[in-house]
């Protein structure tokens, strides 16, 4: 069966920096893949590449198959590529539904005359989003007063409104206390093995990579140095060197 999700030799550089050096993965369906690295590795560079944002100097992006690099973002997410951000955000003049209502509207290719409520259309659907990700209840608050661990839940929404095959998720947890943390990713766990997706995410927090993730690719400096299950990264002595430092362990780490 094809991969989901084809990286090969993928390259980006700035000036005579090379963010990312002939970096090359694969991603199944129903896969959580974790992109860790110290800062600077270059997983946000690559994330861009995949997406659309940044096109790679060389290598390949392909999707089902398809490679998909030269497509615009908008396009890179009609294909099925869902995003989340590091810092999440909602438009706050608007209730949670019309939120997760707009992004199945962009979906849909639909636009509206000025004297038609687009608040009217696709509510169903919205509604049924918020169910998955637990804000039903919540659907017509203001989105400005939602604590910032329900706005996440928000964005996750937002990020399904396309049916994706692939959801990118940068940092997912970051600025969360740690129950709130754990609650996301299981979240999205379920949501990964009802939905058949793959998500490739980023994250600083070793505790969630490790509970969550089914493998984990390993960033330094742009290139690929480890990748493989959870005990297997966790003993490669070149993540230890390289990431983690001082010959501390990934178990250290994870509880100090």
């Amino acid at each position: 069966m094809t991969p989901l999700l084809q990286v090969r030799d993928l390259t980006r550089s700035f000036g005579g920096v090379r963010a990312v050096d002939n970096v090359s993965f694969e991603l199944a369906r129903g896969e959580l893949l974790a992109l860790i690295g110290p800062n600077g590795a270059g997983k946000s560079t690559c994330f861009n590449m995949i997406n659309g944002q940044l096109r790679p100097d060389s290598g390949e992006v392909r999707l089902d198959g398809e490679n998909i690099v030269g497509r615009k973002p908008r396009d890179v997410w009609r294909l099925g590529v869902g995003r989340t951000f590091q810092i999440a955000a909602t438009f706050h003049s608007m209730t949670v539904i019309e939120n997760v209502q707009m992004a199945l509207i962009s979906h849909a290719k639909r636009t509206f005359h000025a004297w038609t409520a687009a608040a009217a259309h696709f509510r169903d659907e919205a509604r049924d989003l918020l169910a998955q990700v637990g804000m039903d209840a919540h659907a017509d608050r203001p989105s400005s007063i939602l604590a910032y661990g329900d706005v996440k839940r928000v964005e996750l929404a937002v990020a399904l409104a396309n049916k994706p095959k692939l959801l990118l998720m940068d940092e997912p947890t970051a600025g969360m206390a740690p129950r709130e943390r754990n609650d996301l990713m299981a979240l999205t766990k379920r949501l990964v093995t009802i939905n058949d997706i793959g998500v490739l995410f980023t994250e600083h927090s070793m505790d969630v990579v490790f509970a969550f993730a089914d493998r984990m690719i390993v960033l330094a400096r742009g290139k690929l140095i480890a990748q493989g299950s959870g005990e297997a990264v966790r003993d490669d002595p070149k993540v230890r060197e390289v990431y983690f430092g001082s010959g501390r362990t990934v178990a250290r780490r994870v509880s100090a």
